[in-house]
């Protein structure tokens, strides 16, 4: 099917763009990228919150409530597995609150404790 002529028009000047600025499609195809790992990183929150309420049915309904569980287990999973590829500048870019490795990194440092300098 051939194209009509407004979208030949709008083809044509999203090629001249590209040409003229190359970093354009990069930072197109990062911003999707992200806005795609964002919406399965809301989804699997939700998704835990709502096994958290099934395994709170537990003492009425055990396999719900182990249901529950294995629904938390996996959307933690998937929010651990999306939350990592993001990467460390990506959480710093997005209202410069600190990545959640590095803030997981220094909680272990004050339970383990730091060693005295002596000097």
């Amino acid at each position: 099917m051939p194209l009509s002529e407004h979208e030949q028009r709008i083809l044509e000047q999203y090629e001249r763009e590209l040409q003229q600025d190359p970093q354009l499609s990069k930072r197109i195809s990062r911003t999707a990228r992200y806005t795609h790992m964002a919406r399965r990183i809301r989804l699997a929150v939700l998704a835990f919150f709502a096994g958290l309420v099934l395994s709170l049915v537990f003492p009425w309904s055990p396999w719900l409530g182990v249901v529950g569980f294995t629904v938390m287990l996996l959307s933690g999973l998937v929010i651990y597995h999306y939350l990592k590829r993001i990467g460390r500048e990506q959480l710093m870019a997005r209202g410069g609150r600190l990545p959640v490795a590095g803030w997981m990194a220094r909680l272990a440092e004050r339970f383990r404790g730091r060693p005295d300098k002596t000097s």
